[in-house]
């Protein structure tokens, strides 16, 4: 723990492990900005004493609204120094069952969402002595499943712009972390979760085990939310951070697996892969043959 107070933008503080960070911040007397969407639950916070400052914003609205309402706030604190993305939502349904307008909210809320919000906050982390993004992901970011197609690919995308945030802000001293959560008891599996409204029979086989997996586990997860706020903490106060931090016995299994698979199928193919380059006596000293792959990293 810091010896100062330090200043906090978390996204999506009405439920769920943003809301079990942001009541520990208060109770440490950490200040904190937090977003909700609806009135209520602006109120609620406003409970919770000075050191809270909430702000009603939709994440899917316009980016010149959200970083108008977020850069008031942080302006109110004098500046931020932490900014953690936790807002998000599970859509579930086959690629095929997917509406555009489905696909168009799962991507605004959970990709665009924390693009939003970290382009309002980097001018203000860039001046902090102490500053540190953190991306809160899912299994989902590394690990694509059956009737999540599109949850997935609101994770993979939001991981792979925290790696190249990380690359472009290591040498401003902005630190950048994925937080990768398994399954934990909140209401992302419970009220929070939004099923497809199209049904194709066909998909069944491979989807169906899903859908009731997902229903007969809430509330029933191994996760708590409370300990894994009390881990994000602890990660900002980390010299070493890593970039990549998943929560849960069951995240880091998975992560393992998935680990395991790619590198066993690269060693099969790895002859196929290196196929397809021009003889080396052909390659001469401007080939751009594997120039970003191999770009030295700072």
């Amino acid at each position: 723990m810091t010896d100062r107070t330090r200043r906090w933008l978390i996204s999506g503080v009405s439920s769920g492990l943003g809301r079990a960070l942001l009541e520990k911040l208060a109770a440490d007397g950490e200040q904190v900005i937090g977003t909700v969407r609806k009135t209520a639950d602006r109120d609620r916070l406003a409970e919770l004493g000075s050191g809270v400052i909430p702000v009603q914003i939709d994440l899917t609205d316009s980016a010149d609204n959200v970083t108008a309402a977020v850069q008031q706030a942080i302006e109110q604190l004098g500046g931020l120094d932490i900014l953690v993305n936790c807002a998000g939502y599970g859509l579930i349904g086959a690629v095929e069952e997917t509406t555009e307008d489905e696909a168009r909210h799962q991507l605004e809320t959970n990709f665009w969402g924390p693009w939003k919000l970290t382009r309002a906050a980097l001018p203000f982390l860039r001046a902090s002595s102490a500053a540190h993004i953190v991306n809160v992901s899912s299994i989902a970011g590394f690990s694509g499943a059956p009737a999540m197609g599109l949850y997935d690919a609101s994770k993979f995308a939001l991981e792979g712009m925290s790696e190249a945030l990380r690359l472009e802000l290591e040498p401003l001293g902005v630190r950048v972390t994925i937080v990768e959560p398994g399954g934990f008891r909140t209401n992302w599996a419970g009220p929070g979760l939004v099923m497809s409204e199209n049904e194709i029979p066909e998909y069944a086989p491979s989807t169906e085990w899903i859908r009731k997996r997902l229903r007969s586990q809430s509330g029933s997860q191994p996760g708590d939310p409370e300990r894994a706020a009390a881990v994000i903490v602890t990660l900002i106060d980390s010299p070493k951070p890593p970039l990549r931090l998943p929560l849960g016995s069951d995240a880091a299994k998975a992560l393992r697996a998935k680990s395991t698979s790619i590198l066993s199928e690269l060693d099969e193919w790895s002859a196929v892969s290196a196929s397809t380059d021009f003889p080396v006596e052909e390659q001469g000293p401007t080939s751009n043959s594997g120039r970003i792959a191999s770009t030295p990293r700072p």
